[in-house]
């Protein structure tokens, strides 16, 4: 059995000392779970939730990264350089980034395999529009999604994959 993980993704929300004060009052309140705890802030935050975090069991989690190592992707950011940040687990394939910025099952894909050849743990996002869950597409759509994003992931590196229904 898999040890239960409690992720929180703070979206486009709190200043680096307003997450640093959030982090701070959550370090007590999480110090006895028996679960992974990870807060998924935006990337102007790492540093303040990295400091108020040392020492407890709140892990740093990314809301986004791209498939790429490095290169022209002006505003992404890498597996490498979120790992050279202290950043444990990253948030791949929200519904928003999905919505927002067109992202696939394919670039979610590739995502997940940037993550985990740097060490780190993908949450990866699955779901169904409105209009599949009316038309009963739901888990016609959610296992296409999964089947398209751990095709070629190495089977050692499943466990280390946490997905999330959206």
């Amino acid at each position: 059995m898999r040890k239960p993980i409690i992720a929180g993704n703070w979206k486009m929300n709190k200043t680096p000392e307003e997450a640093r004060e959030l982090v701070a009052a959550l370090v007590p309140a999480v110090k006895e779970a028996d679960c992974d705890v990870v807060v998924c802030v935006p990337a102007t935050d790492f540093a303040a939730v990295k400091e108020a975090a040392q020492g407890s069991n709140i892990h740093l989690g990314a809301q986004n990264v791209h498939f790429a190592k490095s290169g022209a992707y002006t505003g992404e950011v890498s597996a490498p350089m979120l790992c050279s940040l202290g950043v444990k687990y990253v948030v791949v394939g929200h519904s928003e980034r999905r919505q927002y910025f067109g992202e696939t099952d394919e670039t979610v894909a590739q995502k997940v395999q940037a993550a985990l050849k740097c060490g780190l743990r993908p949450i990866v996002c699955v779901g169904e529009s409105l209009a599949q869950r009316e038309k009963n597409l739901t888990l016609d759509h959610v296992r296409m999604q999964i089947k398209t994003i751990f095709f070629g992931v190495d089977p050692k590196d499943v466990k280390k994959i946490v997905v999330a229904y959206e």
